[in-house]
C-alpha cells in the first residue's frame, strides 16, 4: 500500500517517513514538506494513506485533510502532532487515528495497521457514523446533509439506542423535553419520522431505517460506529474516545458519562496491570 507523510519540519518529516518505510504493508511512502505538492502527488498517484502534521503554516493539516478527503474520501488519514488540545477540532474531519508526538516505532505501526483495516471496513460499510465530538453520518465517504435538524437528531437518538425500539412517543419526550406531545405535535413529529425517511432513500440507505409494531430503530449492523466500537471494547476506539459524545444533544449526556467511566475503569485496570508486572 502506498503513504504519504506531510510534515513542514523537514528532519520530522525525515523521521516519520523513515519509520514507515519499515511497516511492511506500506511499500512506497513518499514525503512533503509542502501540503499543496502532496495534494498534487494526491491527484495524480494511488494512495491509501496520509500521516499529517496538523500545525503547518499556509495550510494545516486539518484543512489538508478536509481537501483530500473531498477529493480522494477513501484515503485513510492519520494526524500526528505534539499538540493535544487539537484533537476534537481532527476528530470533525473524520481521521482514522491521532499519534501524539514523539512517537515510537511499536505505536505507530499499530496506528498505521489499525487505520488501513478502517478503511478497509469502510469499503465493505457504505455508512459511517461518527458520534465522538459531533454527530456525523457519511455515505461513501460523503456527509449526508438533512433538510431538517429535528430529523438528524432523531437519527443520532437511534443510534445511541444501538438498535433498539423505542415508541414516536419517547421519542418525542426525548427530543421536545418542555413540550406536550398533543395532536399538533404528533403532526409535527410525523413530519420528522417522514423528512428521516426521506433522506435516508435519497442516500440509498433507506433499510436503515426500520418502523415495526409502531416502534422506530436503526439497523445498527449496518454501519460503522466509533460508539459501537468503543462498547465492544475496541482499545483504539476507547483511546481516540476526548470526553464529548453528540455534544450539540443534551440527551447524550447520560451515554457520554457512561463512557468517561468505561474510560476511566479501563485506565485504572490498565494501570493495575502494570504495576502487577513490575512486581
Amino acid at each position: 500500500m502506498n503513504a504519504i507523510c506531510v510534515d513542514d519540519e523537514a528532519h520530522v518529516l525525515k523521521h516519520t517517513v523513515s519509520s514507515c518505510q519499515k511497516i511492511r504493508l506500506l511499500s512506497d511512502v513518499r514525503g512533503f514538506t509542502q501540503p499543496l505538492e502532496a495534494l498534487d502527488w494526491i491527484m495524480a498517484h494511488p494512495v491509501d494513506l496520509a500521516l499529517l502534521d496538523i500545525d503547518m503554516p499556509n495550510m494545516s493539516g486539518l484543512e489538508l485533510a478536509k481537501r483530500i478527503s473531498e477529493a480522494k474520501p477513501g484515503i485513510a488519514i492519520i494526524f500526528i502532532t505534539a499538540f493535544s488540545q487539537y484533537a476534537l477540532d481532527a476528530y470533525a474531519v473524520h481521521p482514522s487515528s491521532y499519534l501524539l508526538k514523539p512517537f515510537d516505532q511499536a505505536r505507530l505501526t499499530k496506528e498505521v495497521e489499525y487505520a488501513l483495516s478502517i478503511r478497509d471496513a469502510k469499503k465493505s460499510s457504505r455508512i459511517t457514523v461518527q458520534t465522538f465530538g459531533s454527530f456525523e453520518i457519511l455515505v461513501d465517504g460523503k456527509t449526508m446533509d438533512f433538510r431538517r435538524s429535528k430529523a438528524k437528531e432523531l437519527l443520532a437518538y437511534l443510534v445511541d439506542r444501538r438498535g433498539a425500539g423505542v415508541t414516536r412517543q419517547d421519542v418525542f419526550l426525548t427530543l421536545w423535553e418542555d413540550r406536550e406531545y398533543d395532536v399538533s405535535m404528533q403532526k409535527q413529529m410525523d413530519v420528522i419520522v417522514r423528512s428521516l425517511r426521506e433522506t435516508l432513500q435519497n442516500y440509498g440507505i433507506g433499510e436503515l431505517f426500520e418502523m415495526k409494531n409502531r416502534s422506530l430503530r436503526i439497523v445498527p449492523e449496518m454501519i460503522d460506529c466509533d460508539l459501537y466500537r468503543f462498547l465492544e471494547g475496541d482499545e483504539d476506539a476507547i483511546s481516540s474516545y476526548y470526553g464529548e459524545y453528540m455534544s450539540p444533544y443534551a440527551w447524550a449526556n447520560d451515554t457520554e458519562a457512561q463512557l468517561l467511566r468505561i474510560q476511566s475503569n479501563k485506565a485504572v485496570s490498565k494501570m493495575m496491570q502494570s504495576i502487577a508486572n513490575k512486581q
